[in-house]
Parts: C-alpha cells; sequence; structure tokens
C-alpha cells in the first residue's frame, strides 16, 4: 500500500500537479529502509496488540501442545512437564502479522516478494495442518514425515517453476550474466564463501531450490523445542539477510562487495524485516515460561521465507553459516538417527542436540541464551564473509 501511494506521488510529481509540492515528504516512502522500518515496526505492533487476544482464542479452543509421554523422552517429560497444556499454532501470530506487513509496506507485485511471501504462507498452511492433527488426535504425531516432504518438496518445485516462467526473475536466475565485481558470471551459478569459483547449475538448480526449502523448513521445525529458542534463532537470521538484500538491491555496494546484483532484491529486505518484527512480538509471549508455542504453523512457514530468500539473493550456501543453530539443530537428529541405525549407539543423550545439553545439566534458559549468542556471532559472521566471496 505505501508503495503504491508513493508511486502515484512520484507520477504526480512527474506531471506537475499541484498537491504534488504540498505530500513531498511521501518521497520518503521510495527509500527501501524507511519502508523496511515501518514493516518491523507494524508486524511489532499488531503482535503486541492481537497477541494477547489470539492466546486466549487459542486457550478457549483448547489446543494445547501434546507432549511426548515419559516412555518416549524418560527425564526430559519431568524437564518439560509444566509445559502440558500451552497453547499451540501461535505461528498463526507470527504469519498473520508478516503478510499484513508486507502487504502495506513493500511493493507485492514484485515477483521475489510474491513467491517468498506464497512459499511461506503454503508452508504455513502444512504447519497448521500438521499441528490441528496433533491437537485433534491429543499426540505429538500429526501429518506422517513423507506427506511433509512431499507437500514441501512440491512447494519447491512450484517456487523452481515461478522464478523460471516469470520473465524477470528467469533472466536474473536462469538466463543472464550478472557483474559480481571485476568479472561476470553465469548467475545460474552458486557462489561459495571462501572460495573464488561458481558452478554452473543451470535448469539442475530447481531440484536444489527443493532441498534447500525442505532443509531449511525441517532445521527450523526441529530447533523449536524449548521457550523462544527458535524464535530468536530466527531474528538474527532475518536481520542478517535484510541487509544482504538491501546491499544486493543496491547497485554501488553489490559491485563494492562482488555479490550478485539485482535490483528488485532489495524488496525483500522489507519481508526479512516484517519476519523480524513478527518474531519479537511473538517472542513477547514466547519466552520462558512460554505463553503460547509457535507449532508447525510457525517454524514450517519461517523456514520457507528464510530459505526463499536466500535462493533469490543467491546466498544459498551463505545460510550453512549464518544459520549455523539450524544446521546444527538438524544435523543432530541425522548423525543421532544415523549412528543408531548403524551401530545401536547414540551420539547424543538425545536430539536435536539442545536436548542433549538439558540432559547434561544446562537449565532451559542456558540453552537459549547460549544459542542465541551462537547464532548472532556466526550471523555476523556470515554477513562479514560477503566481501572475501
Amino acid at each position: 500500500m505505501l508503495y503504491w501511494i508513493f508511486k502515484y506521488w512520484e507520477h504526480a510529481n512527474k506531471a506537475g500537479e499541484s498537491w504534488a509540492d504540498t505530500f513531498s515528504f511521501l518521497n520518503l516512502l521510495g527509500y527501501i529502509t524507511l519502508r523496511a522500518g515501518l514493516a518491523a515496526a507494524i508486524a511489532l505492533g499488531l503482535s503486541l496488540v492481537l497477541g494477547p487476544r489470539i492466546i486466549r482464542k487459542l486457550i478457549s479452543l483448547k489446543v494445547g501442545q501434546p507432549l511426548r509421554t515419559a516412555e518416549e523422552v524418560h527425564k526430559l517429560a519431568e524437564l518439560h512437564g509444566g509445559k502440558a497444556g500451552t497453547p499451540t499454532m501461535g505461528g498463526i501470530m507470527i504469519l498473520g502479522t508478516m503478510v499484513l506487513a508486507i502487504l502495506i509496506c513493500s511493493n507485492p507485485l514484485n515477483p521475489f516478494v510474491m513467491v517468498t511471501t506464497l512459499v511461506t504462507l503454503a508452508l504455513g498452511v502444512l504447519g497448521f495442518l500438521d499441528d490441528y492433527q496433533k491437537v485433534a488426535k491429543k499426540n505429538s504425531a500429526g501429518i506422517s514425515s513423507r506427506v511433509k516432504l512431499v507437500w514441501q518438496a512440491a512447494v519447491g518445485l512450484a517456487a523452481g517453476a515461478f522464478l523460471f516462467l516469470t520473465p524477470e526473475t528467469a533472466n536474473y536466475i536462469f538466463f543472464s550474466s550478472a557483474e559480481t565485481g571485476s568479472q561476470k558470471v553465469a548467475v545460474s551459478s552458486f557462489s561459495f564463501p571462501l572460495l573464488s569459483f561458481v558452478i554452473p547449475f543451470g535448469l539442475m538448480a530447481i531440484p536444489l531450490f527443493m532441498a534447500i526449502l525442505m532443509g531449511t523448513s525441517n532445521a527450523v521445525n526441529l530447533t523449536d523445542g524449548l521457550d523462544g529458542l527458535a524464535t530468536g534463532v530466527t531474528i538474527t537470521v532475518a536481520l542478517a539477510y535484510a541487509l544482504i538484500t538491501y546491499l544486493s538491491g543496491n547497485e554501488d555496494f553489490a559491485r563494492h562487495l562482488h555479490i550478485f546484483h539485482n535490483r528488485s532484491i532489495g524488496e525483500l529486505t522489507i519481508v526479512m524485516m516484517a519476519l523480524v518484527g513478527a518474531c519479537f512480538g511473538f517472542l513477547w509471549f514466547n519466552c520462558h515460561p512460554a505463553q503460547v508455542f509457535m507449532g508447525d504453523t510457525g517454524s514450517l512457514a519461517i523456514g520457507g521465507a528464510i530459505g526463499m530468500t536466500a535462493i533469490c539473493a543467491k546466498q544459498e550456501f551463505l545460510l550453512v553459516i549464518i544459520g549455523f543453530v539450524f544446521v546444527m539443530e538438524a544435523t543432530s537428529v541425522i548423525l543421532q538417527v544415523g549412528s543408531f541405525k548403524m551401530r545401536g549407539k547414540r551420539i547424543f543423550k538425545m536430539a536435536p542436540i539442545h536436548h542433549h545439553f538439558e540432559l547434561k545439566g544446562w537449565n532451559e534458559n542456558q540453552v537459549i541464551i547460549r544459542f542465541w549468542i551462537i547464532s548472532i556471532l556466526f550471523s555476523m559472521g556470515g554477513v562479514a564473509l560477503l566481501k572475501v566471496l
């Protein structure tokens, strides 16, 4: 909405309309930084205002988070027993305020904004259905892993097809070349941190996009096991990608940093800042002891938003560093399952790894804050690596 107000004022100003001078302050809406800040503020404000009402509604609907039994998780059941009955599906707060802020502050017809928002919503719907099944059946099973993976793969395929079939995004991602400093490389390539070469993938990038979206959404989902853990880590990762998309959308900064440039990418800064504001607002209620959990509704949607932004900014592999905590959580599960199947032994006391540290004696707040610190450090390090790509 604000974007279209600016465009209307810009047209009136060029046409010499008399009222355009009176409202010259509308020129400020042309700055992505201002609209990004407003998006964060709007998402935060809506979360704080609507949060208590949403929580009360969830409580009245008795959508309490089903906890695993003592037979399943042993000592962890004692540590988390007090969380029984805490309402889940709070991710609708994140998703709703984020999308509203995007619609108000960004250009919703920007193809990068459009595909990222649609992917976020599609995975949010999957998460909602999963949470609903858990609540309805009063157990922690939900939708089967196979159905989740098929849905996520389908969303990734649809996103890749959208990028391929839309001229603006296809020219940027699949067909044309883009200047990265002193040389030109095919933009259907992926840059690797600390390495000076790129590997062209062409249309084979689409399966990789699918894998990235599946990986990020599931990694965020696995991280969401303690009060505020996934929310806080999301804030640091989203802030890092807000900066990256802003730099990628600015020709001078992109050339100086030798990163891929596309002016339209800058609008994704608003999407990431809307996510930051929504997560800050949700964290107000989700910090320990949590009044509400985001559930899969929030975690899968967040993973989709971050993964799609990394793809559009052409900084997919940098996500391994910036999202190190998410990677660490997912890797711990893979290693644990693989070790048990192959050797009959477990590497960790429990996976994901945040539960391992809980069982080693760290209290919940220690795990959360220390993981936040790790996320901040790796996010800063990932952004710093932009200069040495």
